[in-house]
């Protein structure tokens, strides 16, 4: 995407939370250090931040550590409960925090080195089905698990629970990626979930 389409997907992201209260709920899937799960904390809304760095983990921790409204959850977003590895930066030992925003659970991925971490994952779908009241916003940059979350999402007939989700898609960074990606992209057309925003960042 051109640096002029992620300015406005951002952008839309954005004027999407100025419709967000208090009596809402968001997720922020790959929460990294908080930047969007500070604009979605901003509007009183209940939010669940996964981040599965522990680098950004506790950076995570020390930003909101203050903020009633936030759930910071120290897990991967999966198609699955489970564990995994967690590949980062191949440059994330001179700058782990500066060089997380790369970390993958795909060994494959451009630049990702050979040092990882086992760590906990949870499955969205399932973490969604405990919550009974609707996600009014759902962004997703989880670095090439995407795919397999929101089928997982799809499968479990979840889409109408959520009102506006914005993700980031990385079959670009992760060639086995190209043919699940396209066909992802061909489910969510026949459905008209419009509101799935898979145009982000």
């Amino acid at each position: 995407m051109s640096w002029l389409g992620s300015l406005r997907s951002r952008s839309r992201l954005k004027k999407v939370l100025r419709l967000v209260g208090r009596d809402d709920i968001c997720i922020d899937c790959g929460a990294n250090v908080g930047e969007y799960t500070e604009l979605m904390a901003s509007t009183g809304a209940t939010v669940y931040a996964f981040e599965p760095d522990p680098n950004v983990f506790e950076v995570l921790s020390k930003r909101f550590r203050l903020r009633a409204n936030v759930v910071l959850i120290n897990k991967a977003v999966s198609g699955r409960d489970g564990r995994s590895r967690l590949y980062f930066h191949k440059d994330q030992p001179s700058a782990p925090v500066r060089f997380s925003k790369s970390s993958t659970l795909f060994r494959e991925k451009e630049q990702a080195g050979d040092h990882s971490i086992e760590i906990e994952t949870v499955s969205l779908a399932g973490f969604i089905k405990l919550i009974e009241h609707p996600i009014a916003v759902l962004k997703m940059d989880i670095e090439g698990a995407e795919v397999e979350v929101l089928n997982a999402l799809l499968d479990a007939d979840l889409a109408s629970r959520i009102g506006q989700a914005f993700v980031e898609l990385h079959d670009r960074k992760i060639a086995s990626l190209a043919g699940p990606t396209a066909r992802l992209r061909e489910r969510l057309a026949s459905m008209d979930a419009s509101h799935f925003h898979l145009d982000w960042h």
